[in-house]
Parts: structure tokens; C-alpha cells; sequence
């Protein structure tokens, strides 16, 4: 297994930007398909956005898409959530996790993702 540990969050006003970025150390980690998920405050756990061990297929939700971008450097073991546009509702805690088996479009709940990190708080002021 792979250890996620999340860095970038932060507080930043509403249409700003920012990049959250995941080291995952351990096993191979090309291996390996990685999410990003975020939680507010009082609602559950949701999907942001998935991508491959290749990077070749991404997955976004459709409140994210158009405005973040999901990439890795399997080189450096690393994944990256490129967040711009921003919104308030944009406003929870995010997480980044690993899947070992492949990624479709019918495995993107957290359930489907064993291993996650701490998560890092992602504030966006009106």
C-alpha cells in the first residue's frame, strides 16, 4: 500500500487558485489510480477528481469540471489538484487517496479507494 500525505491548502478568496499536491509514498506508485475527495462540515465525504496510474484517464465531478485539474509525476510519486475559479462552496477539508486496482467511472466513491491521507483544509472567502 501507498501512504498519501496531502500539502497546499489554504485560505484564499473566492476566484482565486490553488494547487493541492499528494506524496504517496511505499509500493509502486504508478500502480496505483489516486483521487482526490473533499468533506465540508456536516455532510459527507464526495468525489473530486480521479486519475489513472498511467495518467492517461481522469474523472471529474461535474461541480469541478472546467475549473480543476487532477495531473501526476509518477517520477516523483506524486499527484496534483490544480484548483481555479474558486468558490465558497469550494470550502472543505480535502483528501487524497489510492486505489490498487484500475480506475472506471463506476469505482469513484471513497469506498472504492484504500488508502488516504490526512487531508488539508481548503478555505475560499466571499
Amino acid at each position: 500500500q501507498v501512504q498519501p500525505v496531502e500539502s497546499g491548502g489554504g485560505l484564499v478568496q473566492a476566484g482565486g487558485s490553488l494547487r493541492l499536491s499528494c506524496a504517496a509514498s511505499g509500493r509502486t506508485f504508478s500502480g496505483y489510480a489516486m483521487g482526490w475527495f473533499r468533506q465540508a462540515p456536516g455532510k459527507e465525504r464526495e468525489f473530486v477528481a480521479a486519475i489513472s496510474g498511467s495518467g492517461t484517464v481522469t474523472y471529474y465531478a461535474d461541480s469541478v469540471k472546467g475549473r480543476f485539474t487532477i495531473s501526476r509525476e509518477n517520477a516523483k510519486d506524486t499527484v496534483h489538484l490544480q484548483m481555479n475559479s474558486l468558490k465558497p462552496e469550494d470550502t472543505a477539508v480535502y483528501y487524497c487517496a489510492a486505489r490498487s486496482f484500475g480506475l472506471a467511472h463506476f469505482t469513484l466513491s471513497p469506498a472504492d479507494f484504500g488508502s488516504w491521507g490526512q487531508g488539508t483544509q481548503v478555505t475560499v472567502s466571499s
